[in-house]
């Protein structure tokens, strides 16, 4: 490892980094510039950088974001939260529990950012109309989106970035590993929040029947480019299952079904292809794309090698230890900091681990899955539909405060990981 380049590597890392938490600069700024620096300081060339971005994590992000954009052409996501509504019975209480779960199944099988964008319009004009707060709803849907995220491979960003980088955990591992604990957690978490906030979440028999008097179905703003949308949907998500026997990486899967819902959707949508890729957040692409290479030259100068080497001897190897430590770590780091670096910088360090003899590093990939997806919920700058829902709120009069998120989300979470924890330990350790 040579000093002067190790140096510059973690110096222009953590002044990145501290921008980044700081939220002065926007992060992707920040990553860019930060990437764009060590390149002119020689710290790795432009090949070598180029080499370190995954474009599979990028690939797979695109072709989601593309389906989800012209899925939510078809009103699909308003007429869930309505068909809730009324299945329930207009019970405001009831309607929580609901739309937790819709939130939760869609950030499983889309992302979490977009499934708040989508729901979260929908449930402030549910409750207005229903004349309750919607800060319960609001803080229960963050919750859940975390943790439905939690469940599969394309349900959160450091999930995305750990299958691309381990090639044996495709997606039916992450569901044969996630899907069950997250359930169990999103259970127990509903349970401890209608507790919480049944007091609260009352109306009268008037506005009640008012929401009945609602019609989904008049929310489908066009039939056949659904159809066609959950058609395709069907597909990717089932070739996502079997996407490691056929050959293909997740990226090739999601591009696929991208691809095929542009061609079979374009007679049937009112958008055209440029307003479809306005949707795609570049600005979210572009900051991975920073953050893989400052990562990169964190790798290549060999401070994610000493780093590995000394957790291994403070762990003496042991998988319990080291287990429990990565996926507490992830948690509360996680919920004070964007847990898409850190995951990016956990991610080589693992891989280290192994080179270094362990032989083991299942429990450690779970760990960290666990850790970086559920420790979102600790605050509301915890993950990113956490920033976006509270922004949503605000802008309909409806502030959630850091402190008030935090009372309610940072003891779940605390739960969650300790739920977690027994999970990891029964499973994989003993």
């Amino acid at each position: 490892m040579e000093s002067n380049q190790a140096a510059i590597a973690v110096g222009v890392f953590l002044v990145a980094y501290a921008f980044i938490i700081s939220e002065k600069i926007h992060r992707t700024v920040v990553a860019l510039a930060g990437a764009v620096l060590i390149i002119m300081l020689g710290v790795v060339s432009q090949e070598q950088a180029i080499h370190h971005i995954d474009f599979n994590t990028l690939g797979l992000l695109v072709g989601m974001m593309v389906i989800v954009a012209i899925t939510s052409e078809t009103g699909l996501f308003r007429f869930l939260a309505i068909w809730a509504a009324k299945a329930v019975g207009g019970d405001p209480l009831k309607l929580m529990i609901a739309l937790s779960v819709i939130t939760a199944l869609c950030s499983a099988l889309l992302d979490n950012v977009t499934t708040v964008l989508l729901i979260v319009p929908v449930t402030l004009s549910i409750t207005k109309q229903l004349n309750v707060k919607p800060a319960p709803y609001l803080i229960s849907q963050i919750i859940a989106s975390n943790v439905g995220g939690t469940a599969t491979l394309i349900g959160d960003p450091p999930n995305i970035m750990i299958g691309s980088a381990v090639k044996e955990l495709d997606f039916l591992a992450f569901v044969n590993n996630l899907t069950g604990i997250a359930m169990l957690i999103l259970i127990v978490n509903i349970i401890i929040l209608v507790l919480i906030y049944h007091k609260q979440l009352k109306t009268t028999a008037e506005l009640s029947a008012k929401i009945m008097s609602l019609d989904p179905g008049n929310q489908i703003k066009n039939a056949k480019l659904l159809r066609i949308c959950l058609a395709v949907l069907t597909l990717t998500v089932t070739l996502f299952f079997f996407h490691q026997q056929l050959h293909l990486e997740s990226a090739t899967v999601a591009i696929f079904g991208a691809a095929l819902l542009m061609l079979l959707g374009k007679k049937n949508s009112d958008h055209d292809l440029e307003s479809i890729f306005h949707k795609v957040e570049w600005v979210a692409l572009f900051f991975f794309v920073g953050l893989f290479i400052l990562v990169g030259g964190l790798v290549d100068t060999g401070v994610i090698s000493l780093l590995a080497q000394k957790a291994m001897e403070l762990t003496a190897g042991n998988p319990t230890t080291t287990a429990m430590i990565i996926l507490w770590l992830s948690a509360i780091a996680s919920a004070f900091v964007d847990n898409i670096p850190f995951v990016a910088t956990m991610i080589p360090l693992i891989k280290d681990m192994g080179a270094l003899g362990m032989t083991n590093l299942e429990p450690l990939w779970w760990s960290l899955a666990l850790g970086a997806c559920l420790g979102g919920n600790g605050t509301i700058i915890g993950a990113s539909a956490n920033v976006i829902v509270a922004g949503l709120a605000a802008q309909e009069g409806y502030p959630i405060s850091f402190v008030r998120f935090m009372k309610v989300g940072f003891p779940l979470m605390l739960l969650s990981i300790l739920i977690a924890s027994i999970y990891v330990y029964l499973r994989y350790l003993i």
